[in-house]
């Protein structure tokens, strides 16, 4: 899978350097409470400093960097207990996605949605390493919440699973059957795919719940 700045690569410096940065925030490249050298960050990306700083400044309202004044800035903590928020959030709103999706993706996107799911039904996630299982999840969840055609519910709900991304992340190595649950994501998009809103919701809402649990378990 390729990263995301990858995926787009007619994109402004800043936005290169905001998915870039993301990107390894997410896969935990950047280890949490890991202080940022925004020059260090510019020489490995290619980038100047100034799109660098801009991107630091975005990853913050998205609780992915915080800075501290005379300090600096740092990868924000992983903390187990944050959890419970960001499952609150994601409970109701991957459901409302899910369902929205089902009713209003068009032709080319329902396409696209099957031929994920062939692919994905092809997959054998146990022989895959972390960060490509991390990116297929990432994926099917994007492609989900774009389907639903509603940017501002997309915006919001790509910030929280990055969230609950880095905590999957964190306990990926612990858990049994990872596998299982990213396959749930066959069945959440062949009810999509058929246009059944009913199924993909309740799919979507038990999907939140069984990773909620799964982290909890591990805890």
């Amino acid at each position: 899978m390729m990263t995301a700045s990858e995926e787009h690569p007619a994109l402004s410096m800043a936005e290169k350097a905001y998915l870039a940065i993301r990107d390894r925030l997410i896969m935990l490249d950047i280890p949490p409470m890991t202080a940022i050298d925004d020059a260090a960050l510019a020489r490995s990306l290619d980038i100047g400093r100034t799109p660098v700083r801009e991107a630091l400044k975005r990853l913050e309202i998205d609780r992915l960097v915080v800075s501290y004044p005379r300090r600096g800035t740092f990868a924000t903590a992983v903390d187990i207990t944050d959890l419970a928020y960001i499952s609150d959030i994601r409970m109701n709103l991957e459901p409302l996605a899910a369902r929205r999706a089902a009713e209003v993706a068009g032709e080319a996107e329902l396409e696209e949605i099957g031929e994920l799911v062939d692919h994905l039904d092809g997959l054998d996630f146990r022989s895959m390493e972390r960060d490509e299982i991390m990116r297929w999840d990432l994926h099917v969840h994007r492609t989900i919440y774009h389907a639903a055609g509603n940017p501002h519910l997309e915006d919001t709900l790509i910030r929280y699973d990055n969230l609950a991304t880095r905590i999957f992340c964190v306990f990926l190595d612990r858990m049994q059957d990872f596998d299982s649950h990213v396959m749930e994501h066959s069945a959440l998009l062949r009810a999509i795919a058929s246009e059944k809103p009913d199924k993909a919701e309740q799919l979507a809402r038990e999907h939140v719940l069984n990773f909620d649990k799964a982290m909890r378990s591990l805890v």
